[in-house]
């Protein structure tokens, strides 16, 4: 985690340049008044954006809890659209691209997958089931891998393929 935010610092001067000479070159290919519009007018759509899907957030977010279901997908759901109107709201040709791109329904999707996978290996397995809801897991059939926790033989051995199983996963303790 820290190792990512050192970082931080690199990154931000990488973009301020890659912003920069992809100005400059806009400019000179549609003029520079044009990119300025255009620069303008995709902080102007972030900005509306952002006011729209921070309410599509909070809604999805509301509804999820109030039926009882794992607001998980609808809280990455609205992470990745507030980020896309956040970049789009920050002038700039190269942030408002990929902005615009988070908000593109199938580009959404993925980026979402990417953030809850991400968001459940950093928690433990009780706490994603919370967000998530139920995961799906794969059993290997075969001998059990010897392990600390492991105490013999497990029941998923005797069940027959294609026969859905219902289980918890449970994480070892943490010394």
């Amino acid at each position: 985690m820290r190792r990512g935010l050192r970082l931080v610092p690199l990154a931000l001067l990488l973009t301020a340049i890659a912003e920069f000479a992809v100005f400059v070159a806009f400019g000179r290919w549609i003029g520079f008044g044009w990119t300025i519009l255009l620069v303008l007018a995709a902080s102007a759509l972030g900005l509306m954006l952002l006011r729209r899907e921070g309410l599509r957030a909070w809604r999805g977010f509301r509804s999820a809890v109030d039926s009882g279901q794992p607001p998980g997908i609808q809280v990455t759901d609205g992470l990745v659209g507030l980020a896309g109107g956040l970049l789009l709201a920050v002038p700039g040709l190269v942030t408002g691209t990929v902005g615009l791109l988070l908000v593109v329904p199938p580009v959404r999707r993925l980026v979402r997958r990417q953030v809850q996978a991400t968001a459940e290996r950093r928690v433990s397995a009780m706490v994603a089931g919370d967000l998530f809801g139920p995961r799906r897991v794969r059993v290997h059939r075969g001998q059990p891998q010897p392990s600390d926790t492991s105490p013999g033989p497990t029941a998923a051995q005797d069940v027959p393929p294609g026969v859905a199983i219902e289980g918890e996963i449970v994480e070892p303790r943490q010394p």
